[in-house]
């Protein structure tokens, strides 16, 4: 069954994510213990913003 167009119950946003991830490497075990951490990745993008902004400065 194909995806129709202009459904009202598919996946929608209202900031959509760029679509290639920033990636970087992390010592040994730390990857599990984030995931760990309730609500990570939207804490972790928070972050990123404010240090995005504080470089500006």
């Amino acid at each position: 069954m194909p995806f129709q167009k202009e459904n009202k119950l598919g996946f929608t946003s209202s900031q959509p994510f760029d679509k290639d991830p920033v990636c970087f490497k992390v010592m040994p075990g730390f990857k599990e213990k984030l995931k760990a951490v309730p609500n990570w990745q939207e804490r972790l993008r928070e972050f990123v913003n404010k240090l995005i902004d504080e470089a500006k400065d």
